[in-house]
């Protein structure tokens, strides 16, 4: 198992990360045990506060749930959440984003209030194919600014690979990869991933200080309410992790490496100095791996949560990032520009 740990996609690992951060939602047509008003109650005022609208939609066999806001007339901004976290997770960023972009914010299939099919498959290029469809669905596939937190930095990196034409601009925070150089525990031994399950009282606050060097505070009623609520997909998330962890053996440093060298977007890395998940050396590494890559932005006293640890540190870099990149040409739009 060890020797082939080294190898196992950063994908999967880290799968459970936003378990600890955020409670399940179910649908508004659910009836919601107490626990989960008061999350629900909680995220709605986020909402409200960043000018985000949640909304419904149904393609194929997907109904996704996403919090739309700002003027669908501006460009577009994409925001992509790690595996079993949620739309919600964004919404301290957002509210710096919305005054002068569309912003959408969808829950991931079979995370958050997504609803998917039992046996959909949980690979990263299959949710890249199905969010393709959401952004076309939804007219915003051009041009289209992409951002994505940890394991949905993944997301947005394959993403990015496959409509290099159409991807203006990508942002990654601590985002989930297959790396040469990550030294962490957890990415050297993917089972101590499951140690960040919340499955008693009191993993909550343990788990959130391995994940973020500062936690936001919380009002006390909410953040009983979210560990109940973990506590009860405890089970579930240990077997999500499993599922992810054998569905993306496949995947190695090279093949990493080799599709982002399709990439043509402008691309922002910004890390947290102490993470503990990924390292913060690997955000050098992932720099070499792209184009058009800036300089990564490391943040002090920051975790592996930037947008809930210090999102105005966050959105102070990314807005300029945004301005300065809304009117570049992609290369591969016009043949007078060289690609390298």
């Amino acid at each position: 198992m060890k020797q082939d740990s080294s190898r196992f996609l950063s994908w999967p690992r880290l799968a459970v990360l936003a378990l600890a951060l955020s409670a399940p939602l179910l649908s508004s047509a659910a009836k919601l045990s107490p626990e989960q008003q008061v999350v629900q109650h909680y995220y709605q005022t986020e909402r409200q506060a960043a000018g985000l609208v949640s909304k419904s939609l149904k393609i194929s066999n997907i109904t996704w749930r996403y919090n739309e806001g700002g003027d669908i007339n501006r460009p577009t901004i994409l925001l992509l959440h790690g595996f079993a976290g949620h739309r919600d997770n964004w919404n301290r960023v957002a509210k710096f984003l919305t005054p002068s972009y569309h912003v959408i914010i969808p829950d991931l299939p079979n995370t958050g209030e997504t609803q998917s099919s039992g046996n959909f498959d949980l690979s990263v290029p299959s949710m890249s194919a199905q969010l393709r469809q959401l952004v076309e669905t939804l007219n915003i596939a051009d041009k289209l600014n992409i951002a994505g937190h940890s394991l949905g930095g993944s997301v947005a990196t394959v993403y990015a690979a496959q409509y290099p034409f159409d991807t203006q601009s990508l942002f990654l925070l601590n985002s989930a990869g297959i790396y040469k150089h990550s030294n962490t525990p957890y990415t050297k031994d993917p089972l101590l991933l499951k140690n960040l399950v919340v499955t008693a009282p009191g993993d909550l606050d343990h788990i959130a200080h391995q994940l973020m060097q500062n936690p936001p505070k919380v009002p006390e009623q909410f953040k009983s309410a979210q560990e109940k609520l973990l506590i009860s997909r405890a089970s579930q998330s240990l077997k999500f992790i499993d599922q992810m962890v054998t569905l993306n053996r496949i995947y190695t440093p090279d093949s990493f490496a080799r599709l982002t060298r399709n990439i043509e977007a402008p691309t922002l890395i910004l890390w947290g100095k102490h993470d503990k998940i990924i390292n913060v050396e690997v955000a050098k590494e992932l720099q070499g791996l792209f184009k058009r890559a800036e300089t990564p932005v490391i943040l002090n006293n920051v975790g592996h949560v930037p947008m809930l640890e210090a999102e105005q540190q966050v959105v102070q870099h990314y807005l300029p990032f945004l301005a300065k990149t809304q009117n570049l040409k992609n290369p591969l739009a016009d043949k007078l520009i060289p690609l390298n």
